[in-house]
């Protein structure tokens, strides 16, 4: 069962903006979790980018900070990465990831990813 579902990668010249999002299934409950985005590109691990927790605190990895934001709607199961002045280093497959708090469901969740193009 899919659980999490990524969308709105692509390509996008420096400085341009995207805003991915990340859906979740109806087994989970967005109010049990905290949200994070990850990234991974070619031959590098995988970094963290930004999250929210359940209730609405964020933090950003330096290097997006000012540039990136991280949002959340659990009425739509929905959380948002809005990414502004985009670099070539940022190009990358960006996850999502949720990690249950409380409540029930499962407790660890990644999707499939969705990949981010930054080209001239």
């Amino acid at each position: 069962q899919v659980q999490l579902v990524e969308s709105g990668g692509g390509s996008v010249q420096p400085g341009g903006s995207l805003t991915l999002s990340c859906v979740a299934s109806s087994n989970i409950f967005l109010s049990f979790y905290d949200m994070s985005w990850y990234r991974q590109a070619p031959g590098k691990q995988r970094e963290l980018v930004a999250a929210i927790s359940r209730v609405g605190g964020t933090n950003y990895a330096e290097v997006v900070k000012g540039r990136f934001s991280i949002s959340r709607d659990n009425a739509k199961k929905t959380v948002y990465l809005q990414m502004n002045s985009l670099k070539f280093e940022d190009a990358a497959v960006y996850y999502c990831n949720a990690q249950r708090r409380s409540g029930v469901g499962p407790n660890d969740v990644w999707g499939q990813g969705t990949q981010v193009t930054v080209s001239s």
